[in-house]
Order: structure tokens, then sequence, then C-alpha cells
């Protein structure tokens, strides 16, 4: 069993910068891999960015690469997604996943958090 809770949502003007937190319990967290997905009201919930149990690799829509970077660290059971020069199209409700059941950019996640807001204003 994994519990996920994000946090560091919030309102930005466009530009600026916000990091996503996302703590994880349970030993799962640390071979799995872990992805961010956001859903904006009356949108399906799209994949963000996902990296694998060790770092190794990771893997961005199309749309933040470049902006976001995903980020882990094991030790604490955290991941983490910095998202530079917002946009206000990035404005939506953001999701913490860990184990995939099929690919790492389909929202087929096994546990998922409670999501947090993250809100860009023009």
């Amino acid at each position: 069993q994994v519990q996920l809770v994000e946090s560091g949502g919030g309102l930005v003007q466009a530009g600026g910068s916000l990091r996503l937190s996302c703590s994880a319990s349970g030993r799962t967290f640390i071979s799995s891999t872990m992805g961010w997905f956001r859903q904006a009201p009356g949108k399906e919930r799209d994949f963000v960015a996902a990296i694998e149990w060790n770092g190794g690799n990771t893997y961005y829509a199309d749309s933040v690469k470049g902006r976001f970077t995903i980020s882990r660290a094991n030790a604490k059971s955290t991941v983490y997604l910095q998202m530079n020069s917002l946009k206000p199209e990035d404005t939506a409700t953001y999701y913490c996943a860990a184990v995939p059941s099929g690919t790492y950019y389909e929202a087929t996640y096994k546990y998922w958090g409670q999501g947090t807001q993250v809100t860009v204003s023009s």
C-alpha cells in the first residue's frame, strides 16, 4: 500500500515558478516509477512528467519540456516537480502517482494523491 500527499501548489503570475512535492509512505516507493499528471476542469487527466525508480531516466510531455523538472529523493520518499516559466495554460490540479500499470505516460497508475491546485494568472 502506498499513500501519496502532494503540496506546494498555489497562485502565481505568468512567468513565475512553483515547486510541487509528493511525499510517499510505503516501501513500494523506492522501486516505483513516479509520475505527475494534471487535470483542468472539464478535461482529461494528462501526463506531465515521470521518473524511474533510481532517477536515471526522466520523461516529459512536450508542453512542459524545458520548463519543468522532475526529481526524487528516495531517502525522503519524496518526488518533486520544479515548474518554471509558468503559463496560464498550466493551470490545473496536479496529481502525483505511483506504480504504473501500463506505460509511464498513461493515467493507469495504481496509487494517486489527492491533488494540489496550481493557478497561473496572466
